[in-house]
């Protein structure tokens, strides 16, 4: 399958779409997720296109990762987390909806659930996390 480059992530990489970035450096963009499933949630993606894990280069999951363990490190300092999720998947089959590569940042306290999946967040408190991530990436 080819990549759309009107899926909504690559309308965020171009200032079409708003976004709470998180960091961004030449390769990789991370911002909050609008549907967040824990405090801090977030999305690591790389600029250039790919579906997923699946079509990626090395240079774009190497980039990819870089970008994952500052950013997690980061969340567990920001929201006192006692660790962090991972999610990545691939292809619809894999539970993809959005098919640009991406990385899902979940920070994770003992005992506590994830959040559902699939219920908007409210954005004050979304915009609230994204500067509580930035001031630790500080």
């Amino acid at each position: 399958m080819s990549y759309d480059p009107d899926n909504i992530f690559a309308k965020i990489l171009r200032g079409e779409i708003p976004s709470f970035k998180v960091y961004e450096d030449e390769q990789t963009y991370c911002f909050m997720d609008i549907m967040p499933r824990s405090a801090g949630h977030c999305l690591v993606i790389p600029k250039t296109p790919c579906r997923n894990i699946l079509d990626a280069s090395p240079e774009q999951l190497c980039a990819c990762m870089a970008t994952v363990s500052t950013v997690a490190n980061a969340a567990m300092k920001a929201f006192g987390a006692d660790g962090i999720t991972l999610q990545q998947f691939s292809e619809a089959a894999g539970g993809q909806e959005v098919f640009h590569l991406h990385f899902h940042i979940l920070p994770r306290h003992s005992g506590k659930s994830l959040g559902p999946a699939g219920v908007m967040g409210d954005m004050e408190v979304i915009k609230a996390h994204a500067e509580k991530l930035i001031a630790a990436l500080g």
